[in-house]
Formats: structure tokens, sequence, C-alpha cells
């Protein structure tokens, strides 16, 4: 039975807290990528979800749906609180079975959202995974002007999965 807020109190003795906390957990998992390029202190995906839904509440096309997208951008990387935040440099083949069942696990009332996302057969997830890349080449930008680091890799990857022509626009 799904309680106000869509969460299960599990039989086995989870409960709303417990599940909230572990998703919270995303606070402390770091993006793999700017590890591997050498950042210190990098952001977290919490940090990175976060990225995404104010860059949606400034560009929202106001044909698609606000709410489904904020939902998109908060809901896509939960499982990576259990999966881990893996990047083209690491091994995938599992990643989308693996990310699948941990949102299962954790989070059964947004499973459809997650799907949504990964399909990326609306209007609403297609934007959204600009955003995801959005941020992601923003970020790299804030942090070549901090570290003087190269990350122009991020940057051209997230040109070449940008099609909408107000989001490459943002890019310098």
């Amino acid at each position: 039975m799904f309680g106000r807020w869509g969460f299960e109190v599990l039989s086995h003795g989870t409960t709303m807290r417990d599940e909230l906390k572990e998703i919270l957990g995303l606070k402390n998992v770091m993006r793999a990528g700017w590890v591997r390029a050498g950042i210190d202190s990098p952001e977290s995906v919490a940090a990175h979800s976060w990225g995404m839904s104010m860059l949606a509440l400034k560009l929202t096309p106001p044909h698609l749906d606000l709410a489904r997208v904020l939902s998109l951008c908060i809901v896509h990387d939960i499982p990576e609180v259990r999966v881990g935040d893996l990047t083209p440099h690491d091994d995938t083949s599992n990643k989308a079975a693996d990310e699948h069942n941990a949102m299962k696990a954790l989070a059964p009332q947004w499973v459809a959202l997650f799907e949504e996302y990964e399909q990326g057969e609306t209007p609403e997830s297609r934007f959204v995974k600009q955003l995801d890349k959005l941020d992601m080449a923003l970020q790299a930008e804030l942090y070549q002007e901090q570290f003087n680091l190269p990350l122009e890799e991020f940057i051209e990857s997230a040109r070449k999965r940008i099609s909408d022509s107000e989001l490459i626009h943002l890019l310098s």
C-alpha cells in the first residue's frame, strides 16, 4: 500500500524514512567523470540533478510540461546511489538492467518516470536528456575556469548530443 507521498511501508521494516535517507545519499556520490578528470571536490550526482532542475526552470519551452520536466530531472539519476555514476570509460554492459533494478527497489513509484527518461521518446524526456548534457558542459566550463584544466572533451560530447538550437547556443 502506497502512502500519501507515494512511498510504501514495507512489511520487512523499510520505511519512508529509510528510503529517503538512501536516496539522499546521492549527495555523497561524486560525479565520476569529474573525478577521472582530476577535479578536487567535484559536484555530486545530487548537485548535477539540481543543476538540471535550475536549467529546466529557466529554459523549458512553454509547450512542454514543466512539472514533468522537473520530475524527470530529479528522478533520472536516483539508481546511481546503488549502481554508481558510470561513465563511457566504465563497463556499462549491465548498466541498464542494474539501474532499472535499483530504481524498482529504491522508488518503485517512479519507475515509469525513470523509464520515460531512459527511453527518450517523449518531448519532455528528449529535452531533459539535452539538459543533462548542457549541465555537464556548463559545469565543465566552470571547472575549466576554476582549475585551468582541459575539459573540452565534456563540452564536445555535449555539443554532439544537443540538438535544440536554443540550448546549443548557451555553450561557448
